[in-house]
């Protein structure tokens, strides 16, 4: 289950000791966020098999601060290899906190987010399901990841739909929660939704196959 966080405003606290940023590879095209939650906005993808510094993570919490390509922003910790982000050797980089600061509640978080940090459930599969070789990757194969025709990409953009907000992050082979609704595209092999503030595409047993960026 990961750590839920009140997402507003916020200043961040990092440990005392002068700690370099440890770097750590991404397992997947993984998403950079404003702030340490998946109702924040995305603000740059780290590259699937591309290194970023990490500055320090949330200890026991899901989420690290890491510098990529020159951006500074929030990743999920469970789509990041190295020893910097493991549970057990948290210690080897510095400890953040994100703190809420009073008079801007929800600050920093994407447009139409759910407040005081409640998500409508999790994301299936997940790291544990890149950790079994699931997951499309980065390395997964043209044909592991569809390229929608034009007219399906027409359809999604010009029929939004009102975002649902799950723990977790937004990554290929992800799967979608049986109670949360997709919705179908006309003459399409796939469904779409929003979820965590992007468009997805899904397959039949609801498997993120492709993410709109």
């Amino acid at each position: 289950m990961f750590k839920k966080l009140t997402l507003s405003a916020a200043a961040l606290c990092v440990a005392a000791a002068p700690i370099l940023a440890a770097p750590a590879t991404a397992t997947t095209d993984l998403n950079l966020r404003a702030g340490p939650g998946p109702e924040f906005e995305v603000i740059g993808v780290i590259a699937g098999m591309d290194q970023a510094e990490v500055e320090g993570c949330i200890e026991e919490g899901a989420w690290c601060q890491v510098t990529y390509n020159g951006q500074t922003g929030w990743a999920h910790r469970g789509y990041l290899s190295g020893s910097a982000t493991e549970a057990t050797k948290v210690t080897t980089t510095r400890t953040v906190t994100y703190m809420k600061e009073g008079g801007n509640e929800g600050a920093g978080a994407a447009a139409g987010a759910v407040t005081g940090g409640a998500l409508a459930g999790a994301l299936i599969g997940g790291p544990a399901a890149i950790a079994a070789g699931v997951v499309l990757g980065a390395n997964a194969g043209s044909e592991a990841v569809p390229e929608p025709e034009s007219r399906t990409v027409t359809y999604v953009t010009e029929n939004p739909v009102a975002p649902v907000y799950l723990d977790g992050e937004v990554v290929l082979g992800a799967g979608i929660p049986e109670d949360v609704e997709i919705y179908s595209i006309p003459e399409s092999e796939y469904s779409y939704l929003n979820v965590n503030g992007q468009d997805v595409l899904v397959r039949d047993d609801r498997t993120i196959v492709y993410i709109y960026r």
